[in-house]
C-alpha cells in the first residue's frame, strides 16, 4: 500500500514543456546555440545550393562569421564568386539568423 502512495506522490504535474523547447534553452544556456545554426547549415548545403554545387564542394567552416567554401572547380569558384550576396541570403535565411557576413573561397 505504501508503495502505491508513494507513486501518487510522483505524479506528473500539468505543465510540461516540449522537448525541442527544452533543447533550445540548452544550447542557449552553453552557448553552443551559434554553433548548432552553423553545423544545421553547413548540413543543409546541398539543399540551398543544388546538387552541382554539392557535388564540387570539398570543404565547408564557417568562422568568425565568414563562410569558407573549397571547391574543386575553378569554373564553379568563379561562378559562385559573382554570387556570394545571394550565398549569404540563403545560409542566413537558412539559419533564421545573420551568421555569416561573408564568403571566402579557397
Amino acid at each position: 500500500m505504501k508503495d502505491k502512495e508513494r507513486f501518487d506522490d510522483r505524479k506528473r504535474s500539468g505543465d510540461s514543456t516540449p522537448l525541442g523547447d527544452v533543447f533550445s534553452k540548452i544550447l542557449k544556456a552553453y552557448q553552443w546555440d551559434k554553433k548548432y545554426n552553423e553545423l544545421e547549415v553547413l548540413a543543409k548545403w546541398e539543399e540551398m545550393m543544388g546538387k552541382a554545387v554539392a557535388m564540387r564542394t570539398t570543404k565547408l567552416q564557417i568562422e568568425n562569421r565568414i563562410l569558407f567554401i573549397e571547391l574543386n572547380s575553378s569554373v564553379m569558384r568563379e561562378e559562385l564568386q559573382y554570387g556570394k550576396e545571394v550565398i549569404i541570403q540563403r545560409v542566413n535565411e537558412t539559419a533564421g539568423a545573420k551568421i555569416i557576413d561573408d564568403v571566402w573561397f579557397r
